[in-house]
């Protein structure tokens, strides 16, 4: 009994503090303007994450796949590791990307095709806007979401349900489909549509490749490109 009580912690501790930075981020996206809203989201996620993990032990940190190549570990940084960290993790962001964007673009171009049967491509790239666009996705949604979610809803819930299972190299657990199902609900709550719920399955390979690399640059980068990519779809197909 006494082991299943403390088993139980990391788990309230979990629903408790999404809960809370769930109702804050929503209330950021009803009270303030648009323009205002991905920023201020982002920090809030960084917020929580630095509060709930980056300040504590270095090895707090490590555990928790946040240390980002050693960026937010004090002391002299490691510029040879940290490039070879970066690299690795854009690696995998690549590798899956051209993986994934294939069947992707059938099943995204069927589901719309249903409501726009002549869908035409047409999209007028600008290099700064496409620039900035890209460092958003990448600095102010997916690190902050992946610092967040994966970074330290998946890990604390590793510590609920230690990881038992072997998939394509990585040891999960069942925290890969509760962090994935919570960073679904996350996002429906702030835009109510149950589209929105579609983004448990990318999560599900967000949360593998924090299990398989052991931090969270790799999820960060193929999180960054799959939005990206998805934007231009979207706008190049005139549907959002």
């Amino acid at each position: 009994m006494q082991e299943l009580a403390i088993k139980s912690t990391p788990l309230r501790e979990v629903l408790w503090v999404s809960s809370d930075v769930t109702v804050a981020v929503a209330a950021i996206s009803a009270g303030l303007p648009a323009r205002w809203h991905a920023t201020l989201v982002g920090m809030t996620f960084l917020a929580a994450t630095w509060l709930l993990v980056w300040c504590k032990s270095d090895n707090d940190v490590r555990r928790a796949g946040l240390a980002l190549g050693g960026l937010v570990i004090p002391g002299r940084l490691d510029v040879a590791f940290l490039v070879r960290e970066t690299a690795s993790a854009l690696a995998w962001g690549l590798g899956l990307t051209a993986i994934v964007a294939v069947p992707f673009f059938f099943g995204w171009h069927a589901w719309w095709a249903r409501a726009m049967p002549r869908l035409s491509f047409s999209l007028a790239v600008r290099p700064l806007e496409a620039a900035d666009e890209a460092l958003a996705q990448l600095l102010v949604i997916a690190l902050p979401e992946e610092a967040f979610y994966r970074g330290y809803v998946q890990s604390r819930l590793d510590d609920a349900w230690p990881p038992t299972w072997r998939l394509l190299g990585a040891r999960v657990g069942p925290s890969l489909l509760a962090g994935a199902a919570i960073f679904a609900a996350g996002h429906v709550v702030t835009v109510h549509l149950a589209t929105r719920l579609a983004v448990f399955f990318p999560a599900l390979v967000f949360g593998w490749l924090r299990a398989r690399t052991g931090g969270i640059g790799a999820s960060v980068f193929f999180h960054a490109l799959c939005n990206v990519y998805s934007q231009v779809l979207g706008r190049g197909y005139g549907v959002y």
